[in-house]
Order: structure tokens, then C-alpha cells, then sequence
């Protein structure tokens, strides 16, 4: 009797976590960008109000053709970029939805020292448009490069590693959490491929697999750095 009630009460305190983590979505995760407050909500065009969700609108060429509906309203997905990602990069690299890194940026808000939201792709695509409270880790500049030593201490100092005589000291480590474009963009599997390699630990590394065009897909804001 007491292992099935210890078992129901993992199992509704596991449930009460998602819960709260989808409510994140409707009541927001305040980040502050430039010394100012920056609500991350979702998102919905007024004119977009009334449009039904139905396989013709969301899929259908007359979408696209119906003068009725705003140009805002109309999804334009990136279809044959790239190079489609699995699901899962690693066993003990965990792959987050944007509910997860809602829930991540809220912890970094927190506490800088412990979390980090990375986007891993090249300094261009991050100036242009990219998650709020993402900081620029591209990762071309994750290998150690003897031209450009001043890049790698950049990193370390980011990510709070050491370095010793020995190697890297990766116990005061960041968790960090990598995106780029979307599920077919390879810059941040290789940014994560990059840092297994210098030995950080699989289990402080996460992966936002749909990227910004996920991100901006449901709604969220983003910001030009």
C-alpha cells in the first residue's frame, strides 16, 4: 500500500510540474532586455482573432490567395533547408520545447550564474533576430583556435569553466541551453557536437531543437541584440 501511494504521489507531483510549465505560456516570464522589462507571451495579431484552425487555412494554397486574410496571419514555413535533426541529438542531452525553455529562461533570470541560453549560430543571423536573453556562442568559435585565442577565453568565461594545467575544470559549469534557426538548422548540434568534445558534461547540455522559427511559430517575441 505505501509503494502505491508513493507512486501516486510522484506521479502527481510530476503532473503538477508539467502543469505549471504550460502554464508559462498565459502568464508570461518577465527577462530584462537593456535595463527595461520584457514580457515573454505569446502572441496574436487582432486581425488574426477570428481565423478557425483548419486544414485549408493552415495548409491550403487559397490561404494564401484570400485577400480577407492579413499578410500577418499567414505562416510562411521554411520548407528544404538545411538538414532535418532528429529528435534527439543524444540519450543524455535533453531536447526542449519552448514550455522547457520558457521554464530555463525563468531559472537564468534567476540565477546567471547556473544557466545560460545560447545561440549557437554565427554572429550575422544572432544581430539580426534572436531569442530574448540569448547570449551569441557561435559555434565556429567553440574549438579552440590559436589565431583567435581571446574567443576561447570568452567561452570559459561564459560557460564558468577553468582551466588548469591538467585540462578543463568543468564542476562550476553553466547549464546551457543551444538553438539556432529550426529542426533542419545544423549550427547548434554542432555547437553541442563541439562542446562534448572538450569534455562538458552531457547532462548540463540542452537542446531547443525547433529554434527560432518554432519560437516565433507560437507566438513568442524576440528581440535584435
Amino acid at each position: 500500500m505505501k509503494k502505491v501511494l508513493l507512486i501516486l504521489s510522484i506521479l502527481t507531483l510530476s503532473l503538477s510540474a508539467k502543469e505549471n510549465i504550460r502554464s508559462l505560456q498565459y502568464t508570461g516570464v518577465k527577462v530584462e532586455i537593456d535595463k527595461k522589462d520584457l514580457w515573454l507571451l505569446r502572441s496574436k495579431p487582432d486581425k488574426c482573432e477570428k481565423i478557425a484552425m483548419t486544414p485549408k487555412n493552415l495548409f491550403g494554397k487559397d490561404m494564401v490567395d484570400d485577400k480577407k486574410i492579413a499578410p500577418e496571419c499567414i505562416k510562411k514555413i521554411s520548407s528544404f533547408l538545411g538538414s532535418i535533426q532528429p529528435i534527439s541529438l543524444d540519450p543524455e542531452i535533453k531536447t526542449a520545447g519552448e514550455l522547457e525553455v520558457l521554464a530555463f529562461i525563468k531559472k537564468t533570470e534567476h540565477d546567471k550564474q547556473k544557466y545560460i541560453l545560447v545561440d549557437a549560430r554565427k554572429p550575422q543571423w544572432y544581430e539580426y533576430l534572436s531569442i530574448p536573453t540569448a547570449i551569441n556562442i557561435p559555434y565556429n568559435e567553440i574549438k579552440y583556435d590559436e589565431d583567435f585565442p581571446e574567443d576561447h577565453k570568452k567561452l570559459l568565461k561564459l560557460l564558468n569553466i577553468s582551466q588548469k594545467k591538467s585540462g578543463f575544470d568543468f564542476s562550476n559549469a553553466k547549464n546551457v541551453l543551444l538553438f539556432c534557426n529550426g529542426s533542419w538548422c545544423l549550427q547548434s548540434a554542432r555547437a553541442i557536437k563541439a562542446l562534448v568534445k572538450m569534455g562538458y558534461p552531457k547532462k548540463k547540455i540542452s537542446w531547443y531543437r525547433g529554434g527560432l522559427q518554432d519560437w516565433i511559430g507560437v507566438g513568442f517575441p524576440v528581440i535584435k541584440p
